[in-house]
This record gives structure tokens, sequence and C-alpha cells, in this order.
């Protein structure tokens, strides 16, 4: 994961040029997409088949539904008549694409994706039926480039027949469609290896050129590594990397199974569907679309720029509130009381430094988003805690800030202070750095109206975006900025006086305490020897503060050595946050172990196919918000045995670290970070739940699946 991120990093520059050369649509010359229909006329009741046809520019590639190390698949929002269904996409075999070190999954040339579609019992002859699609997708050669298409087409009410001239498109479509699975499959795991042997007795060693599996898993194996094949008298062997040894081994793998064998007429690529790839019916079949393939309607289609912006400022104002911004309230506050001795019009501008330092944090951070995924990167809000050297940065800073609190250090007189420079000469840099340090510690909440607007945000342009981001921001600094601007609470605060000392040194426990769940954070993403790294960073922060405080205080000559060797400590210090890696992967093995299943999108799909309740929690180490909801919603007596009862199948995704798949899930609801609920009660769309929980909500939404009965409930565990 990390090489896939340098990668992108390496790409942004270039991404970001030719996205916004182009204000995020591509060029019409890298793909060009169309929608066409089988049938010239559709009838009542009679399922027909859709294509969506991409023409690809010769060395460029869109992808497949597992895009592979980086990359995201085409999605179809569809317009369709009332009554109009349409199921999931037929995903032809992809193909296995190099880019430097990385390995994606794709098409290059054309693809065309064929999509089921049923219409309602009865039509009416004299009105035509309009179909309208949107298109969006990720088009990469060195860069990536995000496009989108608006698609539409109108068919007549008849007598259903087949268009003769898209005769031969649809059956090229259908040709590079896997097939049933041909040959069974036993999976075994041997170590750091997946093992997959095919029984096909009868396969010729000297005619099977290649062979390569596509997991639907992201996560399941290592794609850059190269597939090991082996052919002799009892089948085909391939032996696959995991990407994350640590993790449980896999009972199944569902994928798609690539041969190129060898004839009298040439090299023919044959593919096969293992697990829970849908196979397109017959055209005058009615379509079997898996449930949790179906695409989800995000819940913010309904959303303007005015709407999202007004949920986003909402949001902003109750981060306020949320656990993870409780410690910098306490520098606020005594920042207030710092400058109530000053004139009204200073402790405005203070105000205003502070509203400034949130703002450009957000927007900050709101770009690197954007460019980000714009080069394919599969990450939502509180991106950056997932970078173990983004939280031990986080926690060494908070350290530093707390040991100044204490009186350890003084730091240029002023809270969050860069130097004694800016101190004196303005004062307003330490409220700016306040704002800034804000918003760094209030990432991991999502407020409730905060979810809908960040995942509006994240699909419109980067103006549109960015002016969501920046009414987040503001709601944010809005009480702050308004007790700095309304005289009579300038009024009401106490006058400086000695004090301010000792509570400002009470006040330095809650960063400590924010400094203890960082560490923890990180535990979850390191393995030992990366916790130890980062605990012996917390000692070198405290001896550099030390030393920089008596090199103030030491003679002329050994001052300036002494603080240099400060100086030095702290460069020691990044360069060990910068070495950190991200080697741990416990959570998932002690979430099967506590009977709660890890999630994968394969387990959540298999179990919707099969009309099986499921509660999907997704969750990470750094959201606070989750673990509250956890501790006093999900975790109580009540709700297990509720889940219990109701042989409720409980899955846990962990979006500590990055996780493609997770994201995947978050965007289809309109989501761009944790936490996320979602319960599916065996049968339509899954419901929603509020992102502040409590035991009777959750109970309450429970209700919507009926109790197992004794025999039912013995079947489904």
């Amino acid at each position: 994961m990390i090489r896939r991120l340098a990668f992108l990093l390496l790409m942004l520059a270039a991404s970001l040029s030719a996205a916004s050369a182009q204000g995020f649509r591509t060029p019409p010359d890298l793909v060009r997409a169309s929608l066409v229909a089988e049938p010239v006329a559709v009838a009542g009741a009679q399922p027909f088949t859709l294509a969506v046809r991409m023409q690809v520019k010769p060395g460029w590639h869109v992808y497949w539904r597992n895009p592979g190390d980086s990359g995201l698949p085409p999605e179809v929002t569809w317009t369709l008549p009332a009554g109009f269904n349409a199921g999931a996409i037929r995903w032809p075999a992809p193909e296995r694409i190099a880019i430097a070190t990385l390995m994606n999954y794709g098409y290059e040339g054309e693809v065309t994706l064929l999509v089921p579609v049923t219409p309602p019992p009865s039509l009416d002859p004299a009105d035509p039926v309009r179909i309208q699609a949107k298109l969006t997708y990720l088009v990469c050669e060195t860069e990536c480039v995000p496009g989108s298409a608006d698609l539409a087409l109108t068919l007549s009410v008849g007598e259903p027949r087949p268009d003769a001239e898209q005769a031969a498109l649809f059956e090229r479509a259908r040709t590079a469609l896997p097939t049933p699975a041909l040959w069974p499959l036993q999976l075994s795991s041997q170590g750091d290896t997946l093992q997959l042997d095919f029984a096909a007795p009868g396969l010729k060693p000297e005619t099977i050129k290649a062979a390569s599996f596509f997991p639907y898993s992201e996560t399941a194996i290592d794609n850059a590594a190269a597939q090991v094949m082996r052919v002799d008298e009892s089948g085909l062997h391939l032996t696959l990397a995991r990407s994350t040894p640590t993790d449980p081994a896999p009972a199944a793998l569902p994928g798609v199974l690539t041969v190129d064998e060898e004839t009298g007429g040439g090299t023919h690529r044959l593919a096969f569907a293992y697990g829970d790839e849908p196979v397109l019916p017959a055209p005058a079949a009615a379509p079997e679309a898996s449930a949790a393939a179906q695409p989800v309607a995000p819940v913010f289609d309904a959303l303007t720029l005015a709407t999202a912006a007004g949920l986003a400022f909402l949001g902003g104002l109750i981060l306020n509130l949320m656990p993870c911004v409780f410690p910098v309230l306490s520098i606020k506050v005594l920042g207030l009381v710092r400058h109530a001795g000053e004139s009204a019009a200073r402790v405005r501008l203070h105000g205003l430094a502070y509203t400034a330092g949130v703002l450009a944090s957000f927007l900050g951070l709101a770009g690197l988003l954007l460019a980000l995924k714009g080069g394919g990167a599969a990450i939502g809000w509180g991106f950056q805690l997932q970078s173990p050297s983004v939280v031990a940065g986080l926690a060494y800073l908070l350290l530093a800030m707390g040991l100044s609190l204490s009186g350890v250090v003084h730091v240029g007189g002023r809270l969050a202070g860069i130097g004694d420079g800016l101190a004196r000469r303005s004062g307003l840099s330490g409220s700016y750095f306040t704002g800034v340090l804000a918003t760094l510690v209030a990432t991991p909440c999502t407020a409730p109206f905060m979810g809908s607007a960040v995942g509006f945000a994240l699909t419109q342009s980067a103006g549109v975006a960015l002016a969501v981001f920046a009414c987040l921001g503001l709601g944010l600094a809005l009480p702050f900025l308004a007790l700095t601007l309304w005289p009579p609470a300038l009024r009401a605060l106490p006058r400086p006086g000695a004090w301010m000392e000792t509570l400002k040194q009470v006040l330095a426990f809650p960063v400590y305490a924010t400094v203890a769940w960082l560490i923890w954070v990180l535990a979850q993403q390191v393995g030992p020897q990366g916790l130890l790294a980062a605990l012996i960073g917390l000692v070198l922060v405290g001896f550099a503060a030390w030393a920089w405080e008596h090199g103030r205080a030491a003679a002329p000559r050994v001052g300036p050595i002494v603080q240099g060797v400060a100086l030095l400590t702290v460069a020691a210090v990044a360069a060990l946050t910068l070495s950190l890696d991200r080697d741990r992967a416990v959570p998932a093995a002690q979430a099967a172990a506590d009977g709660v299943e890890p999630f994968t999108q394969a387990r959540l799909d298999a179990l919707v196919n099969a009309r099986r309740p499921v509660f999907v929690n997704m969750t990470a180490a750094w959201c606070i918000t989750c673990a509250v909801n956890e501790t006093t919603s999900l975790s109580t007596k009540a709700v297990r045995a509720a889940m219990k009862d109701r042989s409720v199948t409980y899955l846990k995704g962990d979006w500590t670290n990055q996780n493609p798949e997770i994201t995947r899930l978050l965007e289809a609801h309109g989501r761009s970070g944790v936490p996320l609920y979602l319960l599916y009660t065996g049968a339509g769309e899954p419901q929603v739940l509020p992102q502040i929980l409590t035991e009777g909500t959750v109970l309450a939404a429970l209700e919507a699946v009926p109790a197992a009965s004794g025999k039912s409930a013995a079947l489904v565990r």
C-alpha cells in the first residue's frame, strides 16, 4: 500500500495539470462512450440488455471491478422510467496492466459493459422509453484523469426484435464475459502464498501458454507479484502471493481465471468465473442480479450546492461538540482568557486568524484529497490518519504543546507560537496555528450532516468541492469567531492573572490524553518494532524540549550548543517518523475471534445473495465517534442478544489502514469517511443507520429483521 501511494504521488502533478485543464472532465479523445440497446423495441415484462461501450485511446486504460493496485472502476447511475429496473454490470474478463511497480486490472482498446434491464408488466405503445445514464470512470496512462459522460437513448414500445446493426457488438461482448467455472477449485494457504489447484486432468501442458487469476477482493493478493503457473496430469496450479500474510487465510477466493490455450487455429483466451460473478442471461431470460451488487442510489443525488453547503456548515458546528475536538477546546479557551486583557479590535484579529487557520487547513486537506482521488487512490475523509507517519507526527506535536502548557518548555510565550520572533511581532500566528491544529484533530470525526455533504462534494467539480469544504471549516470556526466578535462575551471573560499558570498546567492533561490515544491508534497500524520506534520518538521529543529550555538558561557559549543538540534531536524525530512502516494486521483476526467477522466484499455479497440479515460496521481506530458508538450501542448485551435471536451476521470493516473495498462501500452510500452502519434485512436495499447511535436506535432497526426459528437459525449459523 505504501508503494501504491508513493506511485500515486509521483503521478499527482501530471494528474492535476490534466484534470485542471479540463475542469476534471476527460478530454474527448481519451474515451468515447456510448449507450446501445440490443433490441430496437421493448415490451412489458420482457427483459432486454443495454451496452455501455467505452472506446479508449491507445496507450490508455480503464479499470475492472477490482482495479488492482490503483484506479477506480467505471460506475453507472441510471435514470429510468417508472417501473424499470437495471441489474448489475456484467464485467468482461480483465487484463493485467503493469504500470511501473504496480499491477492494475482493466481494459485497453475497447470494453463493453452489459447491463440487463427489466421493464414493468405493461407499457404504453404511444409513450417511447427514454433511458439516461451517467457514466463516471478513471482513465490512465502514466497519469490518471477522471471523466464522465451523459448517455441517453430512446426506444419504441412494441414487439422486441434485435437490432441487426448491433448484433455483432453484443455477440463480442458476451464472448468476452467469463463463463461458469469449468474445473473444480481447491484453495489452500501455504505461509505467504495461496495455492489454487484446478482439477483439469485433461489439460496438455504444452498447450497452456499462460494463466492468471483475478480476485474480486482488492486486498486478497499482492497484485504485482508474479503468479506462478504449473500444469501436470492432475490439472492447473497457480501460486499467488498474499497481500497481508498475517491476516487469516480466506476460506474462499471468488474471482476470474483466464487461460491462454494454443490450438491449431492459434492462441485462444478462455475465462471462467468462480464465486459470486453473475452470468449474463440469454436475451429472453429474466435477469438474476445480485442484491449486493445492485447499484446503490447515492443519498446525495438530490443534493444541490446550496443544501450541501448548509449541511456542511451544520456538520462543522457540531464538530465542536465531538470528542475528538475536546482537547483543542482547552487550548482555545485558554487563548481567549489570555487575550481578554487586549483591546476588542485585537481580540477580533485573533478570531479572524483562528478562522483563517481552520479554513486554510480544510481547503488544503480537501485539495489533497481531490488530487489523490483523481490519481486513482481509494481514500476518503480522514485519509491522512491512515498514515502512521501522520499519526506519529501529530502525537509528537501535541506532546510538545503539552510540555509547553506544563511549563517544561516555553515556545515563544504564546500557546501555539512557532518562535519568539513571530510571537513578539504579531501574536496572531498562535491563533492561526491553533486553527490548523483544531482541523487536524477534528478529522477523525464525522459529525451528523457532514457525511452526506462531504460525499456530495467529492463527486463534484473541484470548485464545488472546495466551496463545500470551506462551509465545513466555517462551521467549525464559527463559535470561537463569534465569541471574539461579540463585545458582551469579551467583557464576561476573566482578566489575566497568576491563576492562569495553574489553569494552563491543568489543561495540559487533556492534551497528554490525546497523545496516549494517538499512540494506541499507531499500535493498530505498525508492528512491535514500529511501535517501539514511535515510543522512542516521544522520549526524544521530551529530551529536545528539555535541552532547548536549558540551552536558553545556559552560559552564552554553552547555550547555542545545547540548543543545537535539541534541533538535531527534532530532526532525528522527523526522520524516525517518516521511517514508520505499516505492517500490522491483528484487528481482523481478533474480530473473528470475538464472533464479529472481518468485512470483505465477497463475504457481504455471499450473505446478501443468500438473503441472510447482515449488520455492517465501518470503523477505524482513529475514529472516536466509532469507539463511542461501539461501547454505548453496539456492544451491549441487549443489542448482541437481538442480533443473535435474528441470526444477524455482524461484519466489521476496519479502515484504520487503507482498504479499497471499504472505501468503495462508503462511496456507494454517499459517504467519504467512517462511521457507516448498514443493516441488510434479507430483502431490498440496506438501511443506513445514523452516525451517532444509541442502543434504542439499533434495537429499533433490528425489529425489521424477523426472528429466526430454531430450525432456520441452526441452518444459517
